[in-house]
Parts: structure tokens; sequence; C-alpha cells
């Protein structure tokens, strides 16, 4: 009866966890934890690998994928725009993060064609949250709408996707 009992408190005392209270835990590649999300600030935490998908079309078939690399406040990671049945886009993202929010651009290439286009993020404990892009009447061309708000919403992931 005696080693039932001790098997359960120490059950119980695994489960109690480190007792800081008001931070998220976030698993780091390194197997290391980190707990520099503040639940009351949503800051991002630093020296970071996060991956992110986001959905849309009729049938939800066309999908987005960012892998964000976050060192101090550089930014690197990649970017991938695979639509069921239209021209993909996959490139690199090279930018900054302020606080929150992440400045970037983004080198793809479409059709045999290099192209750049600057993306804006704001980054949270469990989601991205994307400005979206307009077309330029003059020449065209999508470019990232500056006077939208963070519409476009990505879901955590893993990074199985970046992977090779």
């Amino acid at each position: 009866m005696k080693s039932y009992f001790m098997i359960g408190m120490l059950a119980l005392a695994s489960c109690a966890g480190n007792g800081k209270k008001g931070a998220d835990t976030v698993q780091m590649d390194s197997g290391k934890t980190d707990t520099a999300y503040a639940s009351k600030t949503n800051t991002p935490a630093q020296n970071m690998e996060y991956c992110f998908v986001h959905t849309d079309g009729t049938a939800a078939q066309d999908t987005t994928a960012v892998h964000l690399v976050i060192n101090a406040n550089k930014v690197s990671g990649e970017m991938n725009w695979l639509p069921k049945e239209k021209d993909r886009r996959k490139g690199t993202l090279s930018g900054t993060l302020d606080g929150d929010k992440i400045n970037a651009v983004w080198s793809f290439m479409q059709e045999g064609q290099t192209d750049t286009m600057t993306v804006a993020f704001k980054l949270s404990s469990q989601q991205l949250a994307q400005k979206p892009f307009t077309v330029d009447a003059k020449n065209g061309r999508q470019q990232l709408d500056n006077k939208a708000d963070y519409t476009i919403i990505y879901n955590m992931d893993n990074c199985d996707k970046f992977r090779k």
C-alpha cells in the first residue's frame, strides 16, 4: 500500500510543473523549454523556430506555409504559397522583429521568374497574422496593403513541411 501511495505522490509532483504562473511553455528544437511567452503580453520568444499554415479556397485546398527563425531581432525563414491549381510561389524571408511585428522581404520563384515582395506579420504565442496584399492599378502587380490590418490568420504547425 505504501508503494502505491509513493507512486501517486511522485505522479502528482511531476504534474505540478515549475511553479511559474502566467507563462506558456514552448518546446524548442533543442529539446529545452522556454517560458518567454508572457500570457498578458503575447510577446514572441527570442531565438526560436516557428512554423505556421494558412488554408483558403472553397474547400481549403490552397495552402500558405511560413517557417520563421528568430534570432534577437533578425528574422529569416521560408514562405511557400501553394495553391491547388495555380502557379506556386516558393521562397525565403529576411527581415526584422520589432516587438510582435515582423517586416520582411519575401524573395520567391514563380513561373521560372524570381521576384520580391514586402510582407508584414504580427506574431503571437499561438498564431501568426499577416497583412494582405493589394494590386497596384498602375502596374498590375501585387504589393503589401499597408492600410490594412493583420487579417490573414495562420495556425501553428510542426515544421515537417520545411525539413528536407
